[in-house]
């Protein structure tokens, strides 16, 4: 059975950009199972599966609707134990979640203001005065201003990457000789700059960008499906 993805897109539906949507899309790949992605904007979001979630990624799968990508990559391990495991036990869950804190206080930061002005201009006309009062209003800014700081804070973001890049340098993948959902983790936070914005966050040799490379080797070149930004 085909297990339906929302995924949030902008005014192009072939260009997904959501970091936890790519999240499950790796996820559902690594398990082997095969997925419809249903092209969902921002305004969309709250009629998705009835107003099951406030935030996409919603999946459903038969009869069962999940919402949020963790929760997501824990049904899918307890609903097809056969397949290949996104955790490797309940150790791998607890480092998972270490890894989803950690992406999201060191890469989503710097990745919002880099990206926010791409991520604006990725979306349709009413799409984009959305985007633009939630975020002006959560960041206390104007988007303008947001990124007006990128260049400034992007020597302090490579240099807090350094905890990943040392693992990397003993090891393939955070999961370690092949990925687990830890490293789609921080995937999606990093696929979500690339298709967005086509500012360098990471130079060439940099073990994480090597790392990154892997990642969108995996499964078919899936990441690699998505242009980059030009």
């Amino acid at each position: 059975m085909t297990i339906l993805l929302y995924d949030l897109v902008g005014h192009d539906a072939t260009r997904p950009f959501s970091p936890h949507c790519w999240k499950v899309a790796m996820s559902l790949a690594h398990k082997g199972l095969d997925r419809s992605s249903v092209p969902t904007r921002f305004l969309e979001v709250p009629t998705v599966e009835g107003g099951v979630s406030k935030t996409i990624p919603v999946i459903r799968d038969g009869e069962k609707v999940v919402a949020d990508s963790f929760a997501i990559a824990l049904y899918l391990d307890e609903a097809y134990p056969q397949l290949p495991t996104l955790f490797g036990g309940e150790g791998g869950k607890a480092m998972a979640r270490f890894v989803e804190r950690w992406t999201q206080l060191t890469i989503h930061p710097y990745v919002t203001t880099a990206a926010i002005m791409d991520l604006y201009e990725m979306q349709d006309e009413e799409n984009a005065a959305y985007f633009r009062r939630s975020r002006e209003q959560r960041l206390g800014r104007r988007l303008e201003d947001v990124v007006s700081a990128r260049d400034a804070g992007l020597a302090a973001f490579r240099v807090a990457l350094e905890p990943l890049r040392s693992l990397l340098a003993q090891q393939p993948f955070i999961g370690g000789a092949s990925p687990l959902f830890p490293d789609y983790i921080v995937f999606g936070a990093l696929q979500w700059a690339r298709i967005a914005t086509p500012y360098t966050l990471l130079e060439d040799g940099d073990l994480v960008a090597q790392w990154f490379s892997r990642c969108l080797d995996l499964h078919g070149g899936l990441g690699r499906k998505v242009a980059a930004a030009a």
